[in-house]
């Protein structure tokens, strides 16, 4: 369930709005400008859909604008592909920021410039502890993600007290490359003393000699993110940098390295980050999903990234709709995975194409069918949308059923087939069970009906009660697809919760494939999500099926290989999350 719900559907009432209204009309700042800056060292899931809906809606709905900048200060683990993918992924939710595309790597002679600037007024230094010993003389705490008990206070470093002359003739050879990797790095003079570790002596700048995607070999030290986050902010002009939850304790650093590099006053302001019961939210996990092959990449249908739940049948306006209702909140908290379904059904019920298709087909003969004849029938496309129209669908003596559709020997109100019982067809006949047939295994292999010719379109006549209506495809024309059920990737609510790692929460059934169903002719020419998914180029549009009585369904990407196109289960017609409202 949502456990944290904010004003549904109304962005405009959030505590940030408030803010920037207050900012405003105090002329703090004249305008609204903000940023979403994602780190290149991974794909976007979910939880950045939240972060860039608001970061894009408050700029528009302040009549300001919203960069997108790559804080991309980690080249080890960053890469240009991440970009691209990035890029893709909110293009595709459908937000658009013009030629305001900037990079921190841009910035590093700024950066520089700054950190030589507060190196002169006494504020950072050079320092020669190893990361162990800088740890040790910080000292430790027990943290949250809001704030952090009281601690004793830390020791300053040897080296604290080194001149000012000496420090920027250190930093200079530092950039120079005459210093082995770790052995020195850029730290800001602070307080050894202060009760949040983030203010005791940060580091800035350290020692990395690695090649970056974009840089190159240019540069042998690199910022850190605490340092160029807030100067890049100032660099372009942002009024309001709006960040999640666990960057609150990072505020005072922020505001310290505005104040100390005299630079544009911008503003951070906190959110809670989304959290998405039966899934983990963070790149790190995400990535340790991929590397030990417990899916087959970022876009597997499973994980929550966008190109994920793309590839799964996600469409924009349905994350959207899900983003603006949970709000925007102060406190963490979590949210059930059942509403974001709720959103999704309820956006492709009303552009979904009916078609039918059986996934564990049963062959059902009518006995009194001409033996070769065919009939051409009228199905809906959608009910919702009588501007979709109908469609032409086969009718023959021979059938694909579900085999569940058929009992032997039903259990109590089973209204399917069973021998002397009577269905429907949808968009058909009403036909009665005469028998079946069994392999030597004992093992079902068709059902016998009659058909009457005066129930066609399904209506049963007056004196004739027909509980059961069951979907179906004629084995004349019918195509072979592959089909993908996808269930949670974890099975249980919160996977980082529990003892013992993470994985071990994996739901073992989360993949289920169908190698042999059929479905109607028309889905052999099915779009599926273009090449975006899986490699560069554009995401290509895409249609979404219901399949009657199963689900919603897509094309994936990997259709053809075989000759068959594939469809991936988007999610089922069972309204989870309605029955927990009502109960609720």
């Amino acid at each position: 369930m949502v456990t944290e719900l904010n004003s549904p559907g109304a962005i405009g009432s959030d505590f940030i709005s408030e803010y920037i209204k207050e900012d405003l009309a105090s002329g703090r700042f004249s305008n609204v400008h903000t940023r979403f800056p994602p780190e290149p060292n991974g794909w976007l899931h979910i939880g950045h859909c939240k972060a860039f809906y608001i970061d894009f809606t408050m700029a528009e709905r302040f009549g300001g604008k919203c960069n997108l900048r790559f804080d991309d200060t980690n080249p080890e683990k960053e890469d240009i592909s991440y970009v691209e993918a990035i890029k893709r992924d909110i293009a595709w939710m459908g937000y658009d920021w013009d030629d305001r595309e900037y990079y921190a790597s841009d910035y590093y002679e700024y950066l520089y410039e700054l950190a030589v600037k507060i190196i002169k007024k006494g504020k950072a230094y050079i320092d020669d502890l190893t990361d162990a010993q800088m740890s040790e003389y910080r000292g430790t705490a027990v943290a949250d993600k809001n704030n952090i008990t009281e601690t004793p206070p830390g020791r300053n470093s040897p080296w604290r007290d080194r001149p000012v002359e000496e420090n920027l003739d250190l930093f200079a050879r530092m950039r120079a490359g005459e210093f082995p990797d770790g052995a020195k790095t850029l730290r800001a003079k602070i307080d050894m003393a202060h009760p949040n570790l983030v203010m005791r002596d940060p580091v800035m700048y350290r020692i990395r000699r690695q090649t970056h995607y974009r840089t190159g070999d240019t540069w042998c030290i690199y910022p850190m993110y605490d340092f160029q986050h807030p100067l890049s902010d100032a660099k372009e002009g942002i009024t309001h940098s709006l960040c999640s939850l666990e960057y609150e304790i990072h505020r005072p650093l922020y505001e310290w390295f505005i104040r100390e590099a005299e630079v544009f006053p911008s503003r951070q302001i906190e959110f809670a980050r989304l959290n998405l019961s039966r899934t983990v939210m963070s790149k790190r996990w995400l990535l340790k999903l991929v590397l030990d092959k417990h899916v087959s990449g970022w876009d597997d249908p499973r994980m929550p990234t966008i190109a994920g739940l793309r590839r799964r049948g996600y469409t924009p306006q349905a994350i959207r709709n899900f983003v603006s209702r949970i709000g925007i909140a102060k406190t963490d908290s979590m949210v059930d995975i059942a509403f974001l379904e709720y959103c999704l059904r309820e956006d492709l019920n009303k552009h979904a194409r009916r078609v039918m298709a059986v996934l564990k087909p049963l062959k059902l003969i009518i006995e009194n069918w001409n033996e070769s004849g065919t009939e051409s029938l009228e199905a809906v496309n959608n009910p919702e949308d009588p501007s979709a129209g109908t469609r032409p669908i086969t009718f023959s003596r021979e059938l694909w059923i579900e085999q569940d559709d058929f009992a032997e020997n039903p259990p109590p109100k089973y209204f399917r087939l069973f021998p002397g019982n009577s269905v429907r067809l949808r968009y058909a006949y009403i036909v009665t069970c005469t028998g079946f047939d069994k392999d030597a295994a004992g093992n079902i292999t068709a059902v016998r009906c009659t058909y009457d010719p005066a129930t066609k379109g399904g209506n049963a006549p007056d004196n004739k009660k027909v509980k059961g209506t069951i979907h179906w495809v004629s084995a004349s024309d019918a195509i072979p697809l592959e089909v993908r059920l996808y269930d949670y990737l974890f099975s249980v609510d919160r996977p980082m919760d529990s003892d013992g790692d993470f994985t071990d929460n994996l739901n073992p059934h989360s993949l289920e494939i169908i190698h042999h169903a059929w479905g109607e002719p028309c889905l052999a020419g099915a779009q599926g999500s273009g090449t975006g998914d899986r490699g560069s180029g554009q995401v290509g549009e895409r249609i979404h099926y219901q399949f009657e009585r199963l689900g919603y369904f897509t094309r994936d990407p990997d259709s053809g290989r075989d000759g068959r196109p594939v469809f991936n289960k988007t999610v089922g017609l069972r309204d989870t999350w309605a029955k927990i409202a009502r109960q609720g």
